[in-house]
């Protein structure tokens, strides 16, 4: 009983502890999609003139995933891995349960990639600033 007890604790520090570090992947979609929800024509214009695509292509994206920022995502992954939009949408479809590194892998992305890290901590039409991790000392530090 007393090992179960300790297995409970430690179970539960652990939880606790990694919450937050990965709280900070992907934390930007929230927001993306808000914006997005509240101004679809707006989200259009975005897509279009961000990757250079028409109506058709943003209908059909859009038409073919559950939120609007999964049509980010698609457009997204498909420019980093160089793939036509109808292949990236198969691949969302059939792996959407997996999550975005799952579906980056399998169109030929490495999750730890710059690129893959980048879209991790932001998305460049809403224009938020990316938040970025301080590799130097404090301000004012030696």
């Amino acid at each position: 009983m007393k090992s179960l007890k300790i297995l409970f604790v430690i179970s539960t520090i652990l939880l606790f502890v990694s919450s937050p570090t990965l709280a900070g992947d992907f934390d930007w979609i929230r927001n993306f999609n808000i914006k997005a929800e509240a101004d679809l024509s707006g989200l259009r214009a975005e897509l279009a003139a961000r990757f250079k695509i028409g109506n058709v292509e943003i209908n059909t994206v859009l038409s073919n995933v559950e939120r609007p920022v999964d049509a980010y995502m698609v457009l997204r992954l498909g420019e980093i891995s160089r793939q036509q939009t109808d292949y990236v949408i198969e691949k969302y479809k059939s792996g959407r349960d997996k999550g975005w590194g799952a579906l980056a892998k399998s169109l030929g992305i490495k999750p730890g990639s710059k690129e893959f890290h980048a879209l991790k901590r932001s998305q460049d039409i809403y224009n938020e600033k990316p938040k970025v991790k301080s590799k130097g000392k404090g301000k004012g530090k030696n």
